[in-house]
């Protein structure tokens, strides 16, 4: 996915750069490059790529500032914060989050909404519990606001749904899983089963619930379904959560549904960061 849209962030550019044009059509080709930006961050980080990624980010962040929309450069940076959260710069992190959240406050609500949860995710992988929680009834609270305004096309997928799942993770992260658990399951019992990606990511967060709840059976047999999804996506992402589910199963050896899957002669297979070549450069 990631070379198509590259190819399509490239000639949104080259267009700008070398076209003539209106003022009002200029920015709208500067929205154009930059919600293309965004896609393609987002897969190039989910590849792995995390410097490319960057890159793309900040070039779609300097056109959304050009266009002066406020709404598309908050969902910019608040993917770059959630990437540098998510690989170890949380508090460059949270810090990108929060800016994401207070430079677009005219933002509608949805939107309002994503923002908090990337701050709410930023503030959990820092160990600040409070703050998380804060962060998390203020994406409901801004979520609840949403009516027949006009929304922004790229957060169409916010919803009361996501917003539970976050809430899980987020318990989930801070070893509570008499709360995480109930929310992942309700949640997951309704999810649409063809987003394959996203229903492994969040069954990952089930089992190590599981786990922390001392119920290692069943958090094995999550566990497997996690990897049974996995296998078949090219996702670091996924990939990545499945090594942690195993790392948490390990503390349940001794139980015979973990021993099963964790010494399984095709375990190495399914946690293999797989990938199709370098991307090409991404303008």
């Amino acid at each position: 996915m990631l070379r198509p849209a590259l190819r399509e962030l490239r000639s949104a550019v080259k267009l700008f750069r070398e076209g003539s044009h209106t003022e009002a059509i200029g920015r709208s080709l500067l929205q154009v490059i930059g919600e293309l930006a965004q896609i393609a961050g987002w897969i190039a980080s989910d590849a792995g790529q995390h410097g490319g990624a960057e890159r793309i980010y900040r070039l779609g962040l300097s056109a959304a500032h050009t266009a002066g929309d406020a709404t598309l450069a908050g969902n910019l940076l608040g993917s770059l914060a959630y990437q540098r959260t998510n690989t170890g710069d949380v508090r460059e992190g949270l810090a990108m989050a929060r800016a994401a959240l207070e430079n677009a406050s005219e933002a509608p609500p949805r939107a309002r909404a994503l923002y908090f949860d990337r701050v709410a995710w930023a503030h959990t992988k820092a160990g600040e519990a409070q703050p998380a929680m804060r962060a998390l009834s203020e994406a409901g609270e801004a979520l609840a606001r949403h009516g027949d305004e006009e929304d922004p096309a790229y957060v169409y997928w916010v919803d009361a749904g996501e917003l539970r799942v976050m809430e899980a993770r987020v318990y989930t992260e801070l070893h509570r899983p008499l709360r995480a658990v109930p929310l992942l399951r309700d949640v997951l019992s309704r999810y649409d089963a063809t987003h394959t990606r996203e229903l492994a990511l969040y069954l990952s967060w089930l089992a190590v619930a599981l786990a922390d709840a001392n119920e290692p059976e069943e958090a094995a047999i999550t566990a497997e379904r996690v990897i049974s999804l996995s296998s078949d996506i090219t996702s670091e992402r996924t990939a990545e959560r499945v090594r942690v589910v195993l790392a948490r199963l390990e503390a349940f050896q001794d139980v015979p549904e973990v021993r099963a899957l964790l010494t399984r002669p095709t375990r190495s297979d399914s946690v293999r960061h797989r990938r199709s070549g370098r991307p090409p450069a991404p303008y």
